[in-house]
């Protein structure tokens, strides 16, 4: 799978009524997939599901006291996230023989960490602005990447990635 089909950056699938049914069933093998692997982990967690920008969304979420014992689920820089993510991916491939293109949060993570990839851009965006210079952000994710890509594009910059997996980055250049 190459890194723009893992990021969701390939065609969005239509909206048919067709389309965010199969979507809708791509989240509940999801939720019992995930049900099971919290089950085995010994966790709690309640699975919500949606249809968001033409995939499958899945967030596992509990109580105050409960999050703390999901954030294992996440890992260090969201990398057990990322697994289970894909595991849960080949899972649903396994059941409707398609690629999912599903994204997976866990208590969060993924939200607060696009609140802060949407600031670091729009520094790094007022910097080159002001500077005239491209500038090269941190290594991220293909998930991370997505998100400074989108913020580029919404302020009318232009951006790339460069280098190769796991130091692949995001490249800001002026207009």
């Amino acid at each position: 799978m190459s890194e723009d089909e893992k990021a969701g950056v390939d065609t969005p699938r239509s909206t048919s009524s067709e389309a965010i049914k199969r979507l809708e069933e791509e989240g509940e093998i999801a939720a019992d997939y995930l049900e099971e692997l919290l089950d085995i982990a010994d966790l709690d967690g309640d699975i919500d599901i949606d249809v968001d920008h033409g995939r499958a969304a899945v967030e596992i979420v509990s109580e105050e006291d409960g999050s703390r014992w999901l954030k294992r689920l996440v890992g260090k820089d969201g990398e057990v996230l990322d697994a289970v993510q894909e595991l849960t991916r080949l899972a649903v491939q396994a059941k409707t023989g398609e690629r999912s293109r599903l994204m997976l949060d866990i208590a969060g993570y993924r939200k607060g960490r696009r609140t802060e990839l949407t600031q670091i851009a729009e520094q790094a965006i007022r910097e080159v602005r002001a500077s005239g210079e491209k500038q090269a952000l941190p290594p991220m994710n293909p998930f991370e990447r997505k998100v400074v890509h989108d913020v580029v594009a919404a302020a009318g910059l232009v951006s790339d990635s460069e280098g190769v997996e796991p130091e692949r980055r995001v490249v800001i250049h002026p207009a």
